[in-house]
C-alpha cells in the first residue's frame, strides 16, 4: 500500500513540475519573424562583446607577482606600474596564512642608485605591481678621497 501511494505521489510531482517551468526558459524561445541567418549573427555579436569584457587582466598585487619567483622574489626588483626607474629589491617578506597579504621589505632604487637603508614597502596590497627583470643598475662612482687615502 506504502509503495503504490509512493509511486501516485511520485507522478502527480512529476506533473507538477510540467505545470512549473521557469520563466526564463520561455524567453530563450525565439518567436521572432526574423530569419535565423540575423538572429545568428546578432546572438554571435553579443558573445564576443561579453568575451572582451571577461578576458580583461587582472592586475596583481606584490605577493602574487612573487609567488612565481624563486624564494618568494627575495632579490628580485618590482615596481608599480606606472613608476618610471623607481624600483624596490626585495629583501624580507612576513606572509599571512592565505597568501595574497602581508608585509614587505626592500631597498629603494631610483635611477639605478639604491636608497642607503632597506624600508617598508607601501602600497603591497595595490593591484598595479610588475616584475622587473633586467633593473638598471648604476656604477656607484668612489669619492677621490677613498683613492687618495
Amino acid at each position: 500500500m506504502a509503495l503504490a501511494s509512493r509511486v501516485v505521489g511520485e507522478k502527480a510531482a512529476a506533473n507538477g513540475l510540467l505545470w512549473r517551468l521557469p520563466s526564463n526558459l520561455l524567453q530563450s524561445f525565439n518567436f521572432s519573424t526574423e530569419s535565423p541567418a540575423t538572429t545568428t549573427t546578432t546572438t554571435t555579436t553579443t558573445t564576443t562583446e561579453a568575451s572582451k569584457n571577461t578576458k580583461r587582466r587582472k592586475n596583481k598585487n606584490l605577493f602574487e607577482v612573487a609567488q612565481f619567483l624563486p624564494n618568494w622574489g627575495l632579490g628580485y626588483h618590482m615596481a608599480k606600474t606606472h613608476w618610471t626607474n623607481v624600483s624596490y629589491e626585495i629583501t624580507k617578506i612576513n606572509l599571512y596564512k592565505d597568501g595574497r597579504h602581508g608585509k614587505a621589505w626592500g631597498l629603494a632604487y631610483k635611477d639605478g642608485i639604491p636608497a642607503p637603508a632597506t624600508k617598508k614597502i607601501s602600497g603591497v596590497h595595490k593591484r598595479c605591481w610588475k616584475y622587473i627583470s633586467n633593473p638598471i643598475k648604476a656604477e656607484v662612482e668612489p669619492k677621490p678621497e677613498a683613492e687618495a687615502a
